[in-house]
């Protein structure tokens, strides 16, 4: 006898994908090589693909609500100034993250005016809408849950300890990074 009941397959299905996606969770976090091992590691290689990795976490996070990572940038810069921000100063602040340079964070806060997160007073100060800061505050809270994720199983002691060694190596290599 045949089956014509045509919800069978996608019952199966969506329990399958149920079931894959129960399944799917993390194995417990394991250091890739022992301590030992792991001294000889290259740090550049490693904290690029820590780099790489959390920027791309967030950016997904950020994609997913509207937003370029430099959006978010400007959106913050702006909040919480309700005499308003000059563009000028909003640019010089994030001028030199990921090195996007001021011609792209010029675009990024166009778009926003565009699509009313912010506006610009003839005069130049930049102000968040109601639209605007309604959409920050989401991502925010949504920020704090991709930081909870990032920094899962690592105290504030080994946090602090990790950019304090990133800050001397890049010190030693005369390097130069800051972060407001």
């Amino acid at each position: 006898m045949t089956n014509t009941n045509t919800n069978t397959n996608a019952d199966a299905n969506t329990t399958a994908t149920a079931t894959a996606s129960a399944s799917a969770k993390k194995a417990p976090f394991a250091p890739s090589h022992s301590d030992a091992d792991l001294v000889t590691q290259p740090i550049g290689y490693w904290s690029s693909a820590a780099g790489k990795a959390v920027v791309h976490h967030i950016r997904t996070m950020l994609a997913e609500n509207g937003l370029t990572q430099p959006q978010w940038w400007v959106l913050n810069q702006v909040d919480g100034h309700p005499e308003g921000r000059d563009r000028k100063e909003v640019v010089e602040v994030l001028r030199g993250y990921l090195e996007f340079g001021e011609g792209p964070l010029h675009h990024d806060i166009d778009a926003l005016i565009r699509r009313g997160l912010l506006t610009e007073d003839v005069d130049g100060p930049l102000h968040i809408t109601e639209e605007g800061a309604q959409l920050r505050g989401r991502v925010a809270a949504l920020q704090g849950k991709t930081r909870g994720e990032t920094h899962e199983g690592i105290d504030d002691a080994e946090y602090v300890r990790a950019l304090k060694v990133l800050q001397r190596m890049i010190y030693n290599v005369d390097g130069q990074a800051w972060h407001h």
